[in-house]
């Protein structure tokens, strides 16, 4: 299978349609052999029936939906869809398709020097559309300060949600991954670096959504913590 795209979805019935449609049939124009895998972080407002409808109303049997009971983090169920994954290449985007589906052509053509390609609002090349409030942008600026001055450096923005990776190291670094909230994206680039993986860091487009899963206050300090945590890891050997 040429991509396997995972759509992570916690409480999505109202934003996850319409960008599903729009994978589908950029997918669908531009051939090949693909599936999109949404995995549903133990929604209460239907979010599994919307893609599951959209799948049969588009006849697209490459859509497949993951179930998870309990809702459990961005990370944890981007690890779900990664492991499920079947492709030779795994692009991760956000269910409100913040950077259109059509910038993994931007992205595809860095996997030859890095199995690991983040999409990125913060360098040459990136066309932020809608920006977010202030206050959420200056809360991203200080976390990727905080990352860098834990170790974690060499990349300006690790939060975009919008990632291409080879499929077998996806699967193989996610299958070490322990962080199950917002800072997996931290973590995957300490994985891949332990690994001797290079990331690449390219420029997308991005619009902000009014609708941000992320709370200012209690996902910040969890974040910052899981980060405290990799880095005290990484002093320990990666135990």
């Amino acid at each position: 299978m040429d991509l396997s795209v995972v759509i992570p979805a916690y409480n999505e019935a109202l934003r996850l349609g319409p960008s599903l449609r729009q994978i589908v049939s950029y997918l669908t124009r531009k051939g090949g052999t693909w599936e999109v895998l949404v995995v549903d972080d133990g929604s209460t407002d239907g979010t599994a029936r919307v893609a599951a409808a959209v799948a049969t109303e588009l006849a697209a049997p490459g859509v497949r939906v993951l179930r998870q009971e309990v809702n459990r983090g961005k990370g944890a169920v981007i690890k779900a869809g990664v492991l499920a994954s079947r492709g030779r290449e795994v692009l991760l985007v956000d269910a409100d398709l913040s950077t259109p589906i059509e910038d993994v052509e931007k992205l595809r053509p860095h996997l030859a020097e890095a199995p690991l390609v983040f999409g990125s609002r913060a360098v040459a090349g990136a066309d932020i559309q809608q920006h977010q409030p202030f206050y959420r942008e200056t809360m991203g600026r200080v976390f990727n300060l905080i990352i860098r001055l834990l170790g974690v450096r060499g990349l300006r923005d690790t939060q975009c949600g919008f990632k291409l990776l080879d499929g077998e190291a996806a699967r193989r670094l996610f299958t070490e991954m322990t962080i199950e909230r917002f800072a997996y994206d931290v973590e995957l680039v300490w994985l891949a670096r332990r690994h001797g993986h290079r990331v690449a860091e390219v420029g997308v487009r991005w619009a902000d959504s009014s609708s941000s899963k992320v709370n200012p206050l209690s996902d910040s300090a969890r974040m910052f913590w899981d980060v405290l945590a990799l880095r005290w890891r990484d002093l320990r050997g990666g135990r």
